[in-house]
């Protein structure tokens, strides 16, 4: 219910403020369940993506928008629920295997859920080495994975601004890498290794951004 009453009224909306640059939507199915697996450079990623795409993209947020008390936590909650946001505690020893848990619930019903394989946003615009996480939600689920790559959103809400700001941005989406049988007979941990570099390969051609070559580190405070 929050979900439909959101995504009648932000998307269009935000469309015609931000006036996004899209390329390659009708690579993105319609049904079925998918991968989007985006570089990361803003809070807002999570909002732009959904955005453009004409079909629900579940996100993993920190639990903590989900837990708040009065008022303003139930403005939080509410908002990300209405935006398709699936709450993780990523203090959680445990979580990244419950996230891999929640994104294979999430492409077993038939839907879409966005990852962010470098695992946290790029501070310094360069794109860091992908988490193998991507690639065994693709070969375990049998799902495509649509390369995004997304432009210029760092300066729409760069860190610490509380606030979005009208800048250009772009929302790029290559072509789906079909990853089921592919890698039958290889190792499973160099099947992954493979598919994420192949991942990070597509999204690196669709945002031209500098290789970092190692993983990014989450920020204490990020």
């Amino acid at each position: 219910m929050m979900y439909t009453a959101l995504h009648t009224v932000i998307p269009p909306v935000a469309r015609i403020i931000w006036r996004p640059t899209v390329r390659g939507l009708a690579n993105v199915p319609r049904t079925g369940g998918v991968l989007l697996a985006s570089n990361h450079l803003s809070f807002v990623d999570s909002v732009v993506i959904p955005v453009v795409v004409p079909r629900k993209v579940a996100f993993l947020a920190k639990s903590d928008y989900f837990t708040g008390t009065g008022v303003k936590g139930a403005i939080s909650r509410a908002w990300f629920e209405g935006m398709g946001m699936l709450p993780v505690d990523r203090d959680d020893k445990k979580a990244a295997l419950a996230s891999l848990d929640t994104a294979l619930e999430v492409l077993g019903r038939g839907e879409a859920f966005g990852i962010y394989p470098e695992g946290t946003r790029s501070r310094d615009g360069r794109l860091y080495r992908g988490r193998t996480g991507v690639a065994h939600l693709a070969l375990t689920a049998g799902v495509p994975v649509v390369p995004v790559g997304l432009i210029g959103t760092q300066r729409l809400q760069p860190v610490g601004s509380r606030l979005p700001r009208l800048v250009k941005v772009t929302v790029a989406f290559g072509e789906p890498i079909e990853a089921a049988g592919e890698y039958a007979g290889v190792p499973l941990g160099r099947a992954r290794r493979e598919l994420t570099d192949r991942i990070m390969a597509a999204i690196q051609a669709l945002t031209g951004q500098e290789e970092a070559g190692v993983y990014n580190d989450r920020p204490p405070d990020d």
